[in-house]
């Protein structure tokens, strides 16, 4: 008679790293990240955030909506760009579109590559716009309601 073999849990295939692994993973994933109601927070807040945001969208792009003070520096022209429009003692956030593109993390890999501090933000314009922050057009400011899925009514509601 042949013992059943248990199923291996899908989560639990790999093992969790041990809790010092986990933590330096998580303390490096956080130098390279910004989440976007971060970088909101860090702009509201009225004097000078201490860091530039940059959209490296197409100008086709740009024009359907971004975030409002943000420069605009397509990935293909930073090599060439960069030391005009930036200065190398300001840490960098990039950004494109969304989750799905990975635009802002080629824009950060140049950026770095040049001298540049840089983080990228995650979710891109689209979750900016879905948390209902104002972004600018080429007809003006937009706002749109936040969507409940990605921005809770509050902190606590997010465990943030």
């Amino acid at each position: 008679m042949t013992a059943a073999v248990p199923a291996v849990n899908p989560v639990l295939r790999v093992a969790p790293a041990a809790p010092a692994e986990a933590a330096a993973h998580f303390r490096a994933s956080l130098a390279f990240h910004a989440d976007v109601s971060d970088v909101a927070a860090g702009l509201a807040a009225g004097a000078d955030p201490g860091f530039v945001v940059l959209d490296s969208r197409s100008t086709a792009a740009w024009d359907q909506g971004h975030i409002p003070g943000a420069v605009h520096l397509p990935t293909a022209l930073i090599p060439e760009q960069a030391g005009d429009l930036l200065d190398r003692s300001v840490p960098v956030v990039t950004y494109c579109w969304g989750p799905g593109c990975n635009g802002a993390t080629r824009a950060a890999l140049v950026l770095a590559e040049l001298g540049y501090r840089v983080k990228e933000m995650l979710g891109g314009f689209e979750y900016w716009v879905r948390e209902g922050f104002a972004y600018e057009t080429w007809e003006g400011r937009e706002n749109r309601p936040a969507d409940p899925l990605t921005a809770p009514a509050t902190d606590a509601d997010c465990g943030c």
